[in-house]
Parts: structure tokens; sequence; C-alpha cells
């Protein structure tokens, strides 16, 4: 029998349809205002306050970047994550990124390294990569108990893969396994396939990706690894899981992963859910909720 997403997951993507949502990447023109807007009124970045009921957190800074460390409050963590957060690379972390964080910390028991980022156009990915690859490093070497889980979602996605990537052509070390959600990983945004797909998306839109995707890569071309890492190599990379869903745009590049990962002899968990729109797993929905089942999981077997 075919797969029918749920009742709620369609009422979901028809209503953030039918608000507009994507008028924020209609064009060039909305995601610059969108920018413009950012500077003249910064949006938080701050966790919620509700976080803090459950977790013990604290903020140092990486350079310029504010870097937050929620760990489980009373207990010692089984293991360590670095989540990288998306919103293409011009947004600010969401409520929807705090909730997987606390889901990390209070039942997987992980300690989670949450990374404000610079965001584009000052941030741009020839300075960004290497900063997270610090930090990916960083955690990493610090040991403790078990293993080292780097996530990432849409755009977040993109630079944890090119961090990890990075990480390994410096110095061989990894995470013990990459999570990528609804990953945007080709800023060329040219997959022949994202014309018809587009018209399905309830949320994001070419035109407006590809303008998002320049300020982001500033002097470097979209082609750069540093910039799309599906451009790059995928040779000695830790095990991947992959969500997408067929009303993204960027499921194209989910597609592509699989194929060129798998080609370089890496482990690619995948799923691919009929109907479901970008993001899904961050959505209260029950498809969403399966697929936080699985990422808790998969901190927890890190936690060895």
């Amino acid at each position: 029998m075919a797969f029918v997403p749920s009742l709620r997951s369609r009422a979901l993507s028809a209503a953030l349809m039918a608000t507009g949502r994507r008028k924020r990447l209609a064009s060039a023109e909305a995601v610059r205002a969108t920018v413009a807007l950012g500077v003249r009124r910064p949006a938080s970045h701050l966790p919620p306050r509700s976080l803090g009921r459950v977790a013990d957190l604290s903020r140092t800074f990486v350079g310029a970047w504010p870097v937050y460390d929620a760990q489980p409050r009373g207990a010692e963590p089984a293991a360590r994550v670095l989540y990288v957060h998306g919103g293409t690379y011009v947004d600010e972390l969401e409520r929807p990124h705090w909730s997987m964080v606390r889901t990390l910390v209070t039942r997987a028991r992980a300690r989670c390294v949450v990374p404000a980022y610079i965001l584009a156009p000052r941030g741009t990915a020839d300075r960004t990569v290497p900063v997270a690859a610090d930090l990916l490093s960083g955690l990493i070497a610090a040991g403790g108990a078990g293993g080292t889980v780097l996530i990432g979602d849409s755009a977040g996605a993109g630079l944890a893969l090119a961090a990890a990537q990075r990480l390994r052509d410096r110095t061989g070390a990894g995470p013990s396994r990459i999570v990528l959600i609804s990953p945007w990983l080709d800023l060329t945004v040219s997959h022949p396939d994202q014309a018809e797909i587009e018209r399905a998306d309830p949320l994001l839109a070419r035109s407006g990706l590809a303008e998002a995707g320049r300020l982001y890569a500033g002097n470097l071309t979209a082609d750069d690894p540093r910039v799309s890492p599906l451009r790059g190599s995928f040779a000695g990379l830790a095990p991947i899981t992959v969500f997408t869903g067929t009303r993204d745009v960027l499921t194209t590049d989910s597609r592509e992963l699989l194929r060129r990962a798998t080609a370089d002899g890496v482990e690619v968990d995948y799923h691919e859910e009929p109907g479901l729109p970008h993001g899904y797993p961050l959505l209260p929905v029950p498809e969403g909720r399966a697929a936080r089942n699985r990422i808790v999981e998969i901190v927890r077997s890190a936690a060895g």
C-alpha cells in the first residue's frame, strides 16, 4: 500500500502553503529584504527559558560566534552532539531548533554544543567552515563518555558536512556519526528535477535559495565544496543518516548524496518520506516524531 502522509502533516503543509510562508524565499529581492531587516533589527538566538529548566546551559564565544552548551541536568552526558541550525544561512536559531536540542539533552542524555554562527553576508563559507571544523575537532577531543554525533538541518546540514570534510582532510579525525535533516548541500540549485518538485514545496523557492547561496558563497563559487559539500569527496566520512521529504525542493540533494556517498564507500541510512515538506523532523507531526525517535536512537548508540 502506498504511503499516505498523516492528516496532521497534510494539514500543516496546506497551512504553510496558504499562509505564503514561501514568500520570504520567493525572489532574490525578498531574501535581500530579509537580510536588511536582520541588520536593522537582529533576531535573538537565545534559547527559550523552558530549556533552562531541564538542562544546564552556558555560553562561550569562539571568535565572534556565541556558542551554547546544553547538558543534562544532574547527570553526566552519555554522548556529545554538535548541532548546526538551518535558516538558509541568513536566519538565526529558532524555537524548532531549540526543541530538537531539548529532545537530545533530555531523551538521549547528550551534551549539545550549538553555535550561533555569523549569518550571511557577513558570515561566508571561507570563514564559517573552518570555525565549524574547529568546534567539531574540539568536541571530539574533549573525550569523556560516548562518541560525538554531528547533526545539522537544512543549511546547517550543509555547513556540518563541509566541516566534517575539512576536518577529515586536515587531521583525519571525524565524528562517530553524521545526521543530516533536509540538507541543503548544493547551493547552485541547479538539479533538473527541482523545477517540478518546487511546485508542491510549501516552504522553499529556487530563486530565493540561489540568492541566499550567493550571499553565503561570498568570493567563492557556488560549486566550491566549502559552499556546496555535495561537490566534495565523501570518502573516509562517518556513517551518514539522512531525512528528507518529497515536497522539499532540496530532496534532490539528498538523493545525490545517497548516490555519491555510497559510491565513495560510506554507509548511508536514508529516509525519504513521500508527501512531507522541508524540515519535517523538526515539525509537530507524527512523521516528525518518528524521525526524532530515530535520531535519539542514533545518539544513544553513540554513547556505547
